[in-house]
């Protein structure tokens, strides 16, 4: 099945139920809304391979809006787990997403052509110090971002949920 873009997303779950055609709401910045549509239409041909990196779409529902959201971002793998950081860049403000998929930890996932549904968890103590050494061997960048900011960046893991 071939995703289109605004197209309804298989969410389960009281706090993820899609109506049939529910519209999913792309980032606000204009770069990476334009890095998810080339994502999208091409099943990540062009944008799962980015700067060297590999990203994935993350689509969460919002904790104050109701509304889909979706995101572009450098991912790792631990195991058949996927993994993520919730840097924006540094701010002093965890980004929007992570406070959604907080309050709705189902959420969709994009990896390349493959699209699943996915549970999300902040990592912690040892778990987190691990795989923020991966990310960090990834991007180095977040090691920058975390010395600009006093709160400590999420790590989120992601587990594809099978039926």
């Amino acid at each position: 099945m071939k995703w289109q873009r605004n197209a309804p997303l298989p969410f389960r779950g009281y706090h993820c139920r899609v109506a049939a055609q529910e519209k999913i709401y792309d980032s606000p910045s204009s770069w990476v809304r334009t890095h998810i549509q080339n994502y999208v239409e091409t099943e990540g041909h062009k944008g799962h391979a980015w700067n060297g990196v590999y990203t994935l779409l993350l689509t969460t529902r919002g904790r104050k809006t109701g509304k889909l959201r979706r995101t572009a971002l450098i991912y790792g793998q631990d195991g058949e787990r996927y993994v993520v950081v919730a840097s924006k860049g540094g701010h002093p403000f965890h980004p929007a997403w992570y406070l959604n998929l907080k309050e709705n930890p189902e959420v969709q996932i994009q990896v390349a052509a493959d699209k699943f549904t996915a549970r999300a968890h902040t990592a912690a103590g040892a778990e987190r110090e691990r795989l923020w050494a991966l990310m960090a061997e990834i991007w180095p960048d977040y090691i920058k971002y975390q010395g600009k900011t006093e709160r400590e960046i999420p790590v989120v893991v992601l587990e594809k949920i099978t039926k």
